[in-house]
This record gives structure tokens, C-alpha cells and sequence, in this order.
């Protein structure tokens, strides 16, 4: 077998287990304002993509939409949780968090790769944020103002919260110099 094929399968099922680890535990979300949390769960789709390309990112990001899905059918958590139900709302969105993020890493990592970890991280995060809450606005569960407060106030934390992440993942898995630091492992 193809050693880039066993390594996508490995990265896929690595950060799709990730992906599932972290909603079950609920480690995936940070408390926020007023009962809100903020989502981390779009780090493994990107990671996945950013690491393995654009299929990689659209398996995981499958995986999280599906698991979103069952989540919200079976243990919802909040009173819009039982929205992800749809699969409009929770699958559909989650399949381009993976195939943004890559076209933003892979334009721009040839030129500068650690503003493109980093551009990578918030494309897929606001790919995730802006794709689930226009749902929910088309679906017409939230007004559109709600949406955009939601959209400031939760979205650009969390594309900041996975910019960070996805940088310092990434940034070690491929040993890239980063700052002042380089890894002791080349």
C-alpha cells in the first residue's frame, strides 16, 4: 500500500478520533458569555486538512458534522442544540471547514508558512461559524441581527482560539521554525 495513502488514513482517523473525543467529553467547547460556549471542534478538521489536504478535511469534517447530529438528537445539551438534528445545520456546513482551510494553507504556505498556519486556522474556523449560523438564519430559527452578534461575539474568539491551536500543532508536527524557538528534533 501507498505510504501517502496510509499516512492520510492514519492523520484522518487520528484527528477524526480527536474530533469525537472532544465533543463527548465536552472539551471541545470553552464557557463563554452567558451560557455560550465557544467550539475548538473545527481544530482537527483543519489540522487534518492543512497536514493531508482537502479530502482529509472533508472526511473529518463529515465525521464532526455526524457527530454533531447525534449528539444533538441524543444528549443535547442546550435548547438549540436540538437544531443539529438537521443535517443542513450540522453536516452540511462542516464539510468545507476542511477544504477552505487547505486552500488558504496551500496559497499561501510557499511564501510564508506560519501566517499561513495561522490564516489557515481562522479560514476554517469562520468557514465553520458563518455556514452554521447562515443555516440557522435560512432555516429562520434566529434573526439575522442575533445571528450577526452571534457571528462577532463567538465567531472571531474561536478563530483565534483555532489560529493559536492550529499553529503550534502543526507547527510541531512539521518542525517549522517559529519565533525565537526551533525544535530540538531536526
Amino acid at each position: 500500500m501507498d505510504k501517502k495513502l496510509i499516512r492520510k488514513i492514519v492523520i484522518g482517523g487520528v484527528m477524526s478520533a480527536i474530533a469525537i473525543f472532544l465533543g463527548a467529553t465536552h472539551l471541545g467547547f470553552i464557557p463563554w458569555f452567558a451560557g455560550a460556549s465557544l467550539t475548538i471542534m473545527a481544530v482537527p478538521v483543519i489540522i487534518g486538512a492543512v497536514l493531508e489536504g482537502p479530502i482529509v478535511g472533508l472526511v473529518i469534517g463529515f465525521l464532526f458534522g455526524l457527530f454533531s447530529l447525534i449528539q444533538g438528537a441524543i444528549a443535547p445539551t442546550g435548547p438549540a442544540d436540538v437544531w443539529f438534528v438537521n443535517p443542513l445545520i450540522s453536516i452540511l456546513p462542516r464539510l468545507f471547514i476542511g477544504p477552505a482551510a487547505w486552500l488558504v494553507y496551500r496559497s499561501l504556505k510557499g511564501h510564508v508558512r506560519v501566517p499561513a498556519l495561522i490564516l489557515s486556522g481562522i479560514a476554517g474556523s469562520l468557514t465553520n461559524t458563518v455556514l452554521v449560523l447562515a443555516m440557522i438564519g435560512f432555516l429562520g430559527h434566529l434573526p439575522w441581527l442575533m445571528i450577526g452578534t452571534i457571528a462577532v461575539v463567538n465567531g472571531l474568539p474561536e478563530a483565534a482560539a483555532c489560529a493559536i491551536i492550529t499553529l503550534a500543532v502543526v507547527a510541531a508536527w512539521q518542525k517549522i521554525e517559529y519565533g525565537r524557538r526551533r525544535s530540538d528534533l531536526e
